[in-house]
């Protein structure tokens, strides 16, 4: 059954919006959309250059799922939604959990006061992680695999209105091009997605891009803890990489009794891969704590770097028009400093606008990328405002940015002395509440009454002087 042979809404007469949508890429944001295109279509196909079932470490397609991944608050709820039951499964896999207000949180170099906010944080390697939400995919028996496959371009109408399939290739010796065709392609092959490309050869214009330049480098190491007694019932440890204190951290307690630690540097600095100059960039830190947890424990691995040069939002939804039957999810739409913590979040959310579409009928191309940019917009705003409190950062600072800055600063200043700034804050950082909660009249009069300035940057660039450990840096 071909679209055209449908009910003029889009849905055929048993439900379903199609009979086959093919998702490019297997990741979080392809299989999330997945998960809910098997509501509404015979069959689904996952479509990635690498191996994926059974898979629980780094793949080479997701060069950072090798460093620390947050899923906030409103993932964790999303996906309990879509696999019901998916975080007691979790932990009874040996995952650890805890209250995202209540964990150890550095801001300018300043512990916040803890506050329960009712959120759960998830704490596993990203591989894992995705692992049990493949599971959970795996389990619709409309879904299936196209692993160890390459995805070459996209198959259209002669008159290049509509997406009829795509062109792949098997990653085995002898194997021919072949076309799956599809009633819907949606790419969520991440920031490298090739369909500004496909767009302009089939004659449509590229989509406008923001870039936030940041220059970000993650070292990441894993650790056996010979005492979690050191860690005085905390979870995980976060000094925060801010203009005052450029160099941050983040330690957690993940699955298997073990711990990941990754330290990042903005702005072309970043930490040694030395096993040495990676435990010595720790003393640099504003506070002392993660070193003092590391310093005695069993390394698991050797220090490991990944860069990420820049924020990249494409902006689909100000096109004039796409062809019919492609969507774009996830990195492919818009890639966030991962500090943050929001990637995994938004595409969640982004697969329930796109359940949203596909209960109404037919999802419409336009229609659902504006309505996916509704959902970027407040994570995009935190993300490349907080980036642009760095003075060396370029781009666009509006007299809103600079002034919503200042706000914030004090607000995490206020943060150490009022848990109930603290509980605000963390649920806006989960993407559970909106940003205005934190100008609400209560919100500001808090901010004002217990909140003051950071410190000055100690330095031009605001950056500690190197260690001096004479080890390669992540950087080289």
């Amino acid at each position: 059954m071909t679209t055209s042979d449908r009910q003029a809404d889009g849905r055929a007469g048993d439900g379903r919006v199609g009979e086959r949508a093919v998702v490019l890429g297997g990741s979080m944001a392809g299989l999330l959309a997945a998960r809910v295109l098997a509501e509404s279509y015979a069959e689904v196909v996952i479509v990635d250059r690498d191996r994926l079932t059974g898979v629980t470490t780094p793949r080479r397609g997701v060069p950072q799922g090798r460093h620390v991944h947050g899923l906030l608050a409103r993932g964790q709820q999303i996906l309990d939604e879509l696999f019901p039951g998916f975080t007691e499964r979790a932990v009874a896999a040996g995952i650890p959990t805890a209250d995202l207000g209540e964990l150890r949180w550095f801001f300018n170099g300043r512990r916040t006061r803890p506050a329960p906010t009712g959120l759960v944080c998830v704490s596993a390697d990203r591989p894992v992680l995705e692992s049990h939400v493949r599971e959970g995919v795996a389990a619709w028996e409309n879904v299936r695999f196209a692993e160890e496959t390459d995805i070459l371009d996209l198959v259209a109408t002669g008159d290049g209105a509509a997406v009829t399939g795509v062109r792949v290739r098997r990653r085995a010796e002898g194997a021919e091009p072949e076309v799956v065709d599809a009633d819907l392609v949606v790419d969520a092959t991440g920031r490298g997605s090739r369909t500004p490309v496909w767009l302009e050869e089939l004659g449509y214009s590229r989509p406008a891009e923001e870039r936030i330049k940041i220059d970000l480098t993650y070292t990441t190491r894993h650790y056996r803890l010979p005492d979690e007694t050191v860690l005085n019932g905390d979870m995980s440890i976060n000094p925060v990489s801010s203009p005052s204190h450029p160099r941050g951290a983040f330690f957690s307690r993940i699955d298997g009794g073990r711990s990941i630690v990754s330290l990042t540097g903005v702005l072309g600095d970043g930490a040694p891969t030395d096993p040495e100059g990676f435990l010595e960039w720790t003393r640099t830190l504003p506070v002392p704590d993660v070193h003092d947890v590391i310093k005695d424990a069993e390394p698991l691995d050797d220090p490991v770097a990944f860069t990420y040069p820049a924020s990249v939002r494409r902006r689909y939804e100000d096109l004039e028009r796409l062809p019919a039957r492609l969507l774009v999810v996830g990195d492919a739409a818009c890639s966030f400093n991962p500090v943050y913590g929001q990637g995994m979040t938004v595409a969640a959310m982004e697969a329930l606008t796109l359940r949203a579409h596909l209960r109404r009928g037919r999802p419409e191309p336009l229609p659902f990328q504006k309505d996916i940019a509704a959902v970027i917009e407040a994570p995009w705003q935190i993300s490349a405002g907080g980036d642009l409190a760095f003075p060396e950062v370029e781009g666009p600072r509006t007299p809103m940015v600079e002034m919503t800055n200042a706000y914030m600063a004090l607000l995490q200043s206020a943060m150490t002395r009022d848990p109930q700034v603290t509980r605000a804050f963390m649920r806006v950082a989960g993407l559970v509440d909106p940003p205005d909660g934190l100008m609400s009249p209560e919100m500001i009069y808090r901010v004002l009454k217990n909140g003051t300035p950071p410190a000055a940057p100690p330095g031009p660039a605001g950056r500690p002087p190197a260690p001096a450990a004479s080890g390669k840096t992540a950087a080289g």
